[in-house]
């Protein structure tokens, strides 16, 4: 049996929501076990007092960082220190960042370097260099403990280009001879090539998100395995 992944939890307790933590970790449940978890910020700070209230529930190690300059974050200089030096000296599979600060891109692209799969967790605000240079990243706005369906961003799902551009190349890339390709293939490719969650669009799963657009046609075959098209592809298909 192989053995669990290994998992490093790093949370940036000044630009992180603290009542999410155990959506976050219930999340990284998903990938393996959390081994190392600690957050940094000033906690003499009333600021992150919502963090010091958890702590001691999720076994979280708090680390201590002095506002030592005035407009000046040092916890950010103190957490990618310590992820460093995991990279180098544990036996870690994924880094877990917990923040909405783009100063931490280049600690995710070293990471990435280095071979470990990188998950972001953030609020909206988060800068899309920041997103996009994780593995995966998921909002933290939008991530609720109540099993509830979301409606975020589902009225102008079309209109994100960027999104369709994606799906169609994903979908292009893993095509047969008709114009399918097989979800899990599909889902794959996109996770080689971006960050990218279907629940940061309102959708629990890939499957859901492809059926509310109706650009895409889709067909189950032998009761489990779901097929993509692209629509304008398909008359391609049929008239050659």
């Amino acid at each position: 049996m192989k053995d669990k992944e290994k998992i490093a939890l790093f949370i940036d307790a000044d630009n992180a929501p603290a009542v999410k933590i155990d959506i976050i970790l219930s999340e990284l449940a998903r990938y393996g076990v959390v081994n190392i978890r600690k957050a940094y910020g000033n906690w003499k700070s009333p600021c992150i007092k919502p963090w010091e209230d958890v702590l001691h529930e999720y076994a979280i190690q708090p680390i201590q960082q002095f506002d030592l300059t005035k407009g000046k974050n040092a916890t950010d200089i103190a957490l990618v220190i310590d992820a460093m030096d995991v990279l180098y000296t544990k036996d870690v599979d994924t880094i877990c960042l917990v923040s909405s600060d783009c100063d931490f891109t280049p600690l995710v692209t070293r990471a990435l370097a280095d071979g470990k799969f990188v998950i972001g967790f953030g609020e909206r605000k988060a800068p899309s260099a920041f997103v996009n240079s994780c593995s995966k990243f998921l909002y933290l706005d939008d991530m609720s403990t109540e099993e509830k369906p979301v409606q975020i961003r589902k009225p102008s799902i079309k209109s994100d280009t960027k999104l369709m551009n994606m799906l169609r190349q994903a979908v292009e890339a893993s095509e047969n001879d008709e114009g399918w390709a097989q979800l899990g293939t599909i889902g794959q490719h996109i996770s080689n090539h971006a960050s990218f969650d279907p629940r940061n669009y309102g959708y629990k799963k890939l499957s859901d998100l492809f059926s509310a657009i109706d650009l895409f046609e889709m067909k189950q075959t032998h009761g489990s395995s779901t097929w993509i098209r692209d629509k304008k592809r398909a008359k391609l298909v049929t008239t050659v």
